[in-house]
C-alpha cells in the first residue's frame, strides 16, 4: 500500500492490534486483512507455540493439562515484542492476566465477539483447530466461561457473524480508528 494511502488509515505506527475472541471467530481471517489494509505485519500466536513444538497446536494441547498449556501460552505470549503488527491471538490467551496485561501494553484489544452457533459450525468444520479444553467441558461451556473474559480485556469490540472477512476488517478499521481518534 502506498503511503498516502495508508496515511488515511489513523492507527499509530508504534502500536499493534490485538484480536481476541473465540476459536472459530475468524481472528486469524480478519487479522490478516487488517495487516493488509494496514501494511502491517501479521502474526498468529497459535502459529508462533506450533513453530516453538514443531507440531500442529492440537497435538501440543493434547500433550499437556489445560493448566500448562495455558502456562506455557502464557509464557510465549510475554515474550512478544513487535509494533506495527496485527497480533491473532489464541482464544485460551484470557485465562492469564500476566498476558493479557502484556498485549495490552503493545497496543488495543480488539474482541471479534461472534454467536455460539456460528462458533458451533466453524469448529465442527476444523475439529483439529487446537482447544485449550477441560475434561468433560463442551465448546458451549468454553464459550460461556471466556465471555467475561474477553468482555473484561476489550478495548474495543466488533461483532462478527457469516459475512466475507473483509467486511470485518472494514468494521474493524472503523472501530480502531475512532478509538485512535479519541486519544
Amino acid at each position: 500500500m502506498k503511503d498516502e494511502q495508508r496515511a488515511a488509515y489513523r492507527v499509530p505506527d508504534d502500536k499493534c492490534v490485538v484480536i481476541i475472541g473465540m476459536a472459530g471467530a475468524g481472528k486469524t481471517t480478519m487479522g490478516r486483512e487488517l495487516a493488509k489494509m494496514l501494511d502491517w505485519l501479521f502474526m498468529d500466536t497459535d502459529s508462533l507455540i506450533e513453530s516453538a513444538y514443531g507440531t500442529r497446536l492440537q497435538n501440543v494441547t493434547d500433550g499437556m493439562t489445560k493448566d500448562e498449556f495455558l502456562d506455557m501460552e502464557a509464557a510465549s505470549i510475554r515474550k512478544i515484542r513487535a509494533q506495527r503488527c496485527i497480533i491473532a491471538t489464541g482464544g485460551s490467551v484470557v485465562y492469564r492476566e500476566e498476558a493479557m496485561n502484556h498485549l495490552r501494553g503493545l497496543g488495543p484489544i480488539l474482541y471479534t465477539d461472534v454467536a455460539l452457533p456460528v462458533i458451533l459450525e466453524r469448529i465442527a468444520r476444523k475439529p483439529d483447530r487446537g482447544l485449550a479444553i477441560g475434561p468433560g467441558q463442551t465448546i458451549e461451556d468454553l464459550f460461556n466461561e471466556r465471555k467475561a473474559l474477553y468482555e473484561k480485556f476489550a478495548t474495543v469490540k466488533i461483532y462478527g457473524g457469516e459475512e466475507h472477512c473483509l467486511v470485518y476488517a472494514r468494521k474493524a478499521m472503523e472501530i480502531l480508528e475512532n478509538y485512535f481518534s479519541r486519544g
